[in-house]
């Protein structure tokens, strides 16, 4: 079996990593704290870390600085910074702000898409068709998100053809890529494979990334059966820093450091520095006061006698 010669990580833990972290002695993580993540990230050689959020600040508190983080860092030639933006009055504040890529969430279950985003699957797509048009018009690249690809906290099961549908909606309004969520992190191998499978009857692999929750244990092996469908782009989390609000018992995506561990131990080429990566994981860590969730990120740690 063929595997991609290199893949594309997307860091999704300034955003999808710390949007559900409680506040930090009654407020939320600095600013300042928020922007040197970032640049330790794209200076380990990440292609793509996701920025932040341009959501309301009522519902995501830790989000509420989004435009002072956006503003702040110092771009990385050769890094994209995406920002989610749920709506045309984020995508407005975002552009504002220096956005020149943005994220729009779907889901693939329609109880999950209400849980979350308060309307159905139809609507949803009809509330991201002004940002797509709005995006086009200026320039702005948009990346898709479906959630709960493979389960959901609320129906269970998702039909793959489920999962197809909604994509090739995401595609349609103009998005380049569309990323693939296990939400809750039940996929295994073969029911990920059954995804991708009916996803790439209507969407071109290059166009799919897949982003796996680690829940069951199951994501290093999801991704590598992600890599034998021919996708080359996957989504982490420095540290496995994040989870869903709305899906009761999801650990938090993959670390970035494991799924590095595993695309170097196969000889894949990411060009991304494990060891900066795990610094960077450590010290967002140690602001949070918590033990990174990344196994790799841990063995590093000791075999150079550094406290996790």
């Amino acid at each position: 079996m063929n595997l991609p010669a290199s893949v594309r990580i997307v860091d999704v833990g300034p955003r999808d990593g710390l949007q559900n972290e409680p506040l930090v002695a009654g407020g939320p993580v600095p600013t300042a704290v928020k922007i040197e993540l970032i640049e330790r990230l794209a200076a380990a050689g990440l292609p793509a870390v996701e920025a932040t959020a341009f959501v309301s600040p009522r519902w995501v508190p830790q989000m509420a600085d989004q435009a002072e983080v956006l503003a702040g860092i110092r771009r990385r030639p050769g890094t994209r910074y995406p920002v989610l933006t749920p709506n045309l009055k984020g995508f407005e504040a975002a552009l504002a702000a220096g956005a020149d890529e943005v994220a729009i969430f779907g889901a693939a279950s329609e109880s999950f898409s209400m849980k979350n985003i308060n309307c159905g699957i139809a609507e949803s797509i009809e509330r991201f068709r002004p940002v797509a048009e709005a995006a086009a018009r200026a320039g702005v690249r948009v990346r898709g998100y479906v959630s709960c690809v493979v389960g959901c906290p609320y129906e269970g099961a998702i039909a793959p053809a489920a999962v197809a549908e909604v994509a090739r909606r995401l595609l349609d309004l103009g998005c380049y890529e569309v990323s693939l969520g296990d939400t809750v992190g039940v996929g295994t191998p073969g029911r990920i494979r059954a995804m991708l499978d009916a996803v790439a009857a209507r969407i071109p692999v290059a166009q799919l990334a897949g982003h796996y929750h680690d829940t069951w244990g199951m994501a290093a092996a999801n991704i590598y059966a992600s890599l034998e469908a021919g996708v080359a782009t996957f989504d982490s989390s420095v540290a496995g820093l994040g989870g869903c609000p709305y899906a009761k018992g999801a650990s938090g995506n993959v670390a970035t450091e494991d799924v590095l561990y595993l695309l170097h131990g196969l000889g894949i080429e990411t060009g991304v520095d494990i060891e900066a990566v795990a610094a960077a994981g450590r010290f967002i860590c140690g602001v949070l006061g918590k033990v990174p969730a990344t196994r790799a990120g841990l063995a590093l740690a000791a075999q150079r006698g550094q406290a996790a």
